[in-house]
Parts: C-alpha cells; structure tokens; sequence
C-alpha cells in the first residue's frame, strides 16, 4: 500500500468490469452529482441464502420509505445463471432470516401480517411464513399468539423447528406485592422465555421438544435432530449476555440437558464480559462451533466435541479479527467458516478442523472485498456472497467456494442509478502515530482532485464500537461519507487504536487508554493530511456516532483545532454509562475494573472532566428512548456548552428513537442539520 507517511489513492474498479460494460464508456455517463435525498434512493443487501443446488439465491433488500416513514426489507430472488431478479414479497413489515427448503422450492420466513380479527397467525406478531420460489401468496406456518422469535429447518425438509415467546412471572417472595400492586413498572419479575416446538411438515403436527423457563438467545439443532445447541440466559435484559450466558446442548432422546464448561471463554478469557454467538453444528452431528465475542478484545472461535468433550480454539490468521456470528460449517467438508476483518477489508475464511485439530485456513476470496453475508449450495461447491465494493454498493456475487483461488462473478446491480453517479475518489492512507505505531484510515475526496488544487476542508468521520472499522468501499451514510466529497470537503475515517482488523495488539491496546491513545491516533491523521497539502487545517470538523460521538466529545474536550463537531450518541461520563447503559461490561473492559475499583481511569476516560475546554460549535444528536448510550449524556454536554460555557450548541433529542435513527423523516434532519452546521462554523457560509 505504500510507505507510511505517503498518501496512497488505489484504483477504482468500474463497475462495467462486472457486468460487461465498458469501463470507458460508464466513466463518461458519471453525470449525477452525490446529494443528501440520494441516501434514502441506494437499496441495501443483507441475509444472502443460496438455494442447495446453487441455481437461485434470495436476499432481503432494505429501502427507505417515506409515506411509511422507515427503511423496509422484502425478500428478493436471482437466478444465478441468467441474473434475472424478482421481488417475492411486498408487505408493509420487514422480512427477516430467509432458508430454503431442502427441495428448492420454498423458501420460508419470518415476517408479520395483520388482519381485522387480528387472530394468530394474523396478529402482528412474527411468524414463521412459506412462499413459492416462483412467488404468489406467503402461507404461514405457525400461528403463535406471542409470536416467533426465530426458525429452522431439518436438512430432509420434514421439520420446522422455531422458538415461541411465553411471558413467565417470577415465583420469588416478593411476587405477590408486584401482583397486587399493578400500576407501577418493576426492574425485574417478568420474563420472556422461548419455548422450543417442531412442527411436522408433512402432516402440520406440532410438537413441544423443551419448555424450562430460559430466555434463548440463539439455538441450533443437530442434523439428526438428536441434540439441540441452545444460548440461554435466566432474563431478557441484554446485560445477562456479558458473562451470565451459557451454552447448554439438550439431548431430545434422553430428555437430559448439559451446559457446557465455560472455563476457556470465561476464567481464561481476557475479560469474564464475553457475548456468546453463532452456533452450527458439523453434519457428523458432534462438532459444535460457536462464537465469543468480547469489547476491546479479540473474539474467539471454538469448536466443542460433544461426544469426546474436548475444545478447539480456531486460531486466527496474522491481523485478522472474527467479524459477526455468522458462522457455517461448508457442506461436506470439515472447514468451520467465518467472516473476519483484515486491514479495512472484510473476507470469508475457512478453517480446517478435524478430530479435535486445526489444519490450513484460507481466505475463500481474494482481493479487495468487504463481505456482508454469505451461503454455500448444499454440496458446498457453489459461494454466493454480498459485497460492498469501491464504486457499488453491496450486491450479490457468486464464486467457486471449493477453489484455493476462487474467482468471483456479480450477478445483481441493485442500484443501478449508481452507475451515473460521479464518485468520491477512495483511498487507504497511512500514517505514525506518536508512539510510532502505523495507523491507517479511508480517504475520500472529491472526484477529480488534485493536491496541487491546493488544500480542501476536511471532516474526520469516526467508526463506532470502537471494536470495528471503517471498511474500504464506497458508502453513503447518514453519519457521514459520500454527500460531503460531493460538495467539496476531504473525508477521514481513521481506523484508530481498538480497531478490528490490524491485529490483536492493536485491538487491545485501547484498553485502559481511551480518551488518551485514540486521540492521538486521529490527530496524527489529520497532521499528516495537513502537510501533505491535502487538508486546509483552520477549516475542519469532527463527527460520529455512538462510540464516534465519544471520540467526537474527547476531540473537542482535548484540543480547540475543529471549528465545528456533529456528536451523536455519545457518552459524556463513563460513571454514568455505567450505571445507565445496557451493557455495562463495555464500559468496565475498557476502564479495567468497576466504578469503585478504578475511579481515576473513569475520571480521566469522561469528557466531562475537560469540558471546560470545550470551545467548538456541537450539534448533538440523541435519540430520545437510546438504551445504549442514554440521554442523560446529551443533556449533560448540551447543559454544558449552554449554560456554563457559552458555546454554541444545538440538542436535538429524537423521538421514540433507539441507538440509530430508524425514520426517514429523523435521518433526513440529522443529514441536513449537520451539513448546515459545518457549511456555517468551518466555510462561514450565512444560515439560510
């Protein structure tokens, strides 16, 4: 990629390439100019599913709507060969967590249908659906009165397995007082517990298999139906995910339940606060692998032997971290596969492993790719994979999954009027920090520029996590790329310090350093773009989301140099994040200990502690029901600036939003608010 203090621009790959186009001759269509309304026009691809004998594949595709005012997913249909594409459904509710039948000729769902008698399957409530291959009308297949919570399928296609939701109150000593005291809300008492059933699709019998009261999470069955791998915790709160989950494996011909020993991804992890994820059994019906995942340190991949008892731990291969829970045994082979980021990329890896040991891991793809989801075809020959490239958004590609050089093929163009759009040009950079560590980000600047066109204003937009990345490819997003490259400002997306995908130091070395590590790390980014001559640096600005708020507030508490910041979502006290938020262990990972155990680390890690120093105009963006990151902490900042310190500020609390902005009407204001603002503090531009 080049040395580390020069700016590397890597080439753009036209789309054409993919499609049989002239590269040439698309350059040349680029008309369109990036505008904000062009956000809410690009279609998303999630949820790939590949038919067992590879000849079709599904996904689900996420618009924006705005007569209902949010993004909606329907299921979509390609024929590989042909690339002939047809929407399946056409609800008002987003689809969700496709499979195929074992035949091809169904696919089944999870999705929600009301009717007048509102009765189930006809509830509102999720439900478990079947439409045809070639469409027509969705028929359910339960009719549960609270609803689905998740699905699957045998592989002889006789058996659908899904989890119900039964609302059980606890027998404690103080039931009876909640009881006849109904009118308040109680922290604790109640319960949502996921029974699990079968229904026999051949004569539409349904069965209870387990019924224990536990809150499950995930749950895989083996492919004998002898042995059902269940995440369970004793409540729904999300905190009983840190440390407090269990893997348990109910055998259905015993009728006995086993939890597996935790010792290797608890006593011996680097943190107790793991999230268990991602469980799939080998077809041997033995081989158990699942996923941990931990915040600010490397998430581990196991595979436990059901019947010997021992445990593998899947090592990794050089700076790559595990990404997601999405893993998958290949069809008969004895390769475990998972996603894993690899310096601003994000690829498919699989792993040998075989009695008890690890033998070669390879990366299925190569090249520049950023994979969203994946499936294999039932012999596990056939890939198809969505990926998010320099100049498309993600599609569908298709690849040799059994090659050691697999080549691979696009067969969708889901937003097509993409090709017309003139683009950012997108680049890895490098730079040192001052520790001398080499740190790297995603450059994007106007299309055309030159550096000797002089220096741009820039905007550094901050991932959130932070154990994530930003990844390198084209993205239109309402927390930041692409609409301000079209309007003439440099873009950095620093992968700083606690980032995925540069190794397992470079993850860790965050811990017990926030507000001090990254912060040089994003600084010496932007110094470096400054004498590069790419970055004017009186005429900058500084946004995130959600750990990126964070990183929004340390900045503007620890320098003056930005002349305007958009925070969004981001914690203002690590104490009050603590006691607040949904996952607490986030907070005592990266602080190294409770509250009361390490006082100076939550001083120090708190932007509230340098407040005073806050000098830069701050849009703060909130939603108003945020469970994560609570709005307390914006209406400290916002008290802050407008009350004490006399900076310019804007508080902006979205109503019954969550962690992300799930209206169009509430992304659209964010966009444009922050547009307004930097337009206004960093160009000088009058409000108008």
């Amino acid at each position: 990629m080049g040395r580390a203090n020069k700016l590397t621009v890597l080439a753009v790959i036209s789309a054409g390439l993919f499609l049989g186009g002239s590269s040439s001759a698309l350059a040349s269509q680029r008309t369109h100019q990036i505008t904000t309304d062009d956000f809410f026009d690009i279609g998303s691809m999630s949820n790939v599913q590949l038919s067992p004998d590879g000849k079709l594949a599904v996904w689900l595709e996420s618009r924006w709507d705005k007569e209902l005012d949010k993004s909606q997913r329907d299921l979509w249909q390609v024929n590989t060969k042909s690339k002939k594409t047809t929407r399946l459904t056409f609800t008002n509710e987003s689809e969700s967590s496709p499979k195929w039948s074992s035949d091809g000729q169904y696919i089944y769902y999870i999705g929600k249908v009301t009717h007048e008698d509102k009765k189930a399957p006809y509830n509102g409530k999720s439900q478990v659906f079947r439409i045809s291959r070639d469409g027509g009308d969705a028929v359910p297949m339960t009719k549960e009165v609270e609803g689905v919570s998740s699905f699957s399928l045998s592989p002889d296609g006789n058996t659908l397995y899904f989890l119900g939701n039964k609302t059980v109150k606890d027998k404690d000593e103080w039931a009876a007082m909640r009881a006849s005291h109904g009118a308040p809300k109680y922290a604790h008492g109640e319960r949502k517990t996921n029974p699990l059933y079968k229904l026999d699709l051949e004569h539409f019998k349904q069965q209870l298999i387990l019924d224990d009261d536990k809150v499950v999470w995930q749950f895989s069955v083996s492919d004998d139906g002898s042995k059902v791998a269940r995440i369970t915790t004793t409540d729904n709160e999300l905190v009983n995910l840190e440390g407090w989950s269990d893997i348990e494996i109910y055998n259905t011909r015993s009728k006995t339940n086993e939890v597996l020993e935790d010792t290797a991804w608890r006593e011996q992890a680097p943190s107790p606060y793991g999230w268990l994820l991602g469980l799939d059994w080998h077809a041997d019906n033995q081989q158990l692998a699942f996923r941990i995942d931990f915040d600010g340190h490397p998430g581990k991949l196991f595979v436990s032997d059901t019947e010997t008892k021992s445990l593998t731990e899947v090592a990794r291969t050089a700076d790559v971290t595990l990404n997601s829970s999405d893993i998958h045994w290949r069809p008969n082979s004895d390769e475990i596969c998972y996603r894993g980021a690899d310096h601003a990329r994000v690829k498919l890896f699989c792993t040998e492993v075989e009695d008890g040991k690890q033998g070669d891991t390879r990366a299925v793809v190569n090249g520049d790719v950023v994979i969203g989801s994946y499936s294999f075809s039932h012999d596990g020959e056939k890939l198809a994979f969505s990926h998010n490239g320099l100049d498309h958004f993600p599609d569908m590609f298709i690849a040799d999954a059994d090659s050691k050089r697999a080549k691979f093929k696009r067969i969708t163009n889901i937003n097509p009027q993409v090709d017309s759009w003139i683009l950012p040009q997108i680049s890895v950079v490098k730079w040192k920090a001052p520790d001398g560590s080499t740190v790297e980000g995603i450059l994007d600047l106007p299309a055309g520029y030159k550096k000797e066109d002089g220096p741009l204003p820039l905007i550094v937009q901050i991932h959130g996590g932070p154990t994530a990345a930003t990844p390198y490819a084209l993205q239109h997003r309402s927390y930041g790329r692409s609409t301000f490259t079209a309007n003439g400002w440099a873009l950095l997306s620093p992968n700083y310090r606690g980032s995925t995908g540069y190794g397992d130091k470079f993850l860790t070395d965050l811990v017990g350093q926030e507000h001090v590590i990254e912060v040089n790390d994003i600084m010496a980014g932007v110094d470096h773009l400054i004498d590069e001559g790419i970055v004017d640096g009186d005429k900058m600005a500084v946004m995130g989301w959600s750990n990126g708020g964070y990183l929004t507030n340390a900045l503007i508490s620890t320098n003056e140099r930005f002349k305007a910041a958009s925070s969004g979502a981001g914690v203002f006290d690590q104490r009050l994040q603590w006691m607040l938020e949904d996952t607490p262990g986030h907070v005592v990972n990266f602080m190294e200990g409770l509250p009361w155990e390490k006082p100076d680390a939550y001083t120090h890690g708190s932007s509230l502690t340098h407040a005073d120093k806050i000098k830069t105009p701050t849009l703060i963006h909130i939603g108003e029901n945020d469970q994560r990151v609570p709005v307390g902490h914006a209406q400290g900042l916002y008290r802050a600036l407008k009350h004490y310190l006399n900076v310019p500020v804007e508080l902006i609390v979205y109503p019954g939003e969550g962690h992300g902005l799930s209206k169009y009407q509430h992304r659209k204001a964010k966009m444009e608010w922050d547009q307004k603002w930097f337009n206004h503090y960093v160009l000088g531009q009058a409000i108008d």
